[in-house]
């Protein structure tokens, strides 16, 4: 029934941040008209988490090694708050966009959902 899943991020300055998208992350598009470029993710896994008001979303990239993933990220001039923290649920970074917001990234100490799934 479900075959993906389409995030979108609200930007000060979508183009700043679509070419961290294209250049930084090196993440495929394709054109869905007149120049809007629509990224390629990699597997993706969805958690629900409880929450007092329900009404608030988050992204966060996954990788296997944050403390090379943020190395590699500030070697290409992008921003990364503090050192990576240690959570119950894997170590966490904050990327700061250029665009002026943030995105999380993970090294995940669970196993990924995406490793479960069915790929029929």
């Amino acid at each position: 029934m479900i075959n993906g899943a389409h995030a979108i991020l609200f930007s000060r300055d979508a183009e700043a941040d679509r070419a961290f998208f294209k250049d930084v992350l090196a993440l495929p598009s394709v054109d869905a008209g007149g120049g809007w470029p629509i990224f390629a993710l990699p597997p993706a896994e969805v958690a629900v988490h409880p929450d007092e008001h329900g009404d608030r979303h988050e992204l966060y990239l996954l990788c296997a090694d944050i403390d090379a993933s943020v190395a590699e990220l500030e070697s290409k001039g992008i921003r990364v708050e503090g050192p990576p923290r240690e959570m119950p649920w894997g170590r966490l970074a904050t990327i700061l966009l250029p665009g002026g917001g943030s995105l999380g990234i993970y090294q995940p100490k669970h196993p990924l959902a995406s490793s479960a799934a069915d790929p029929a």
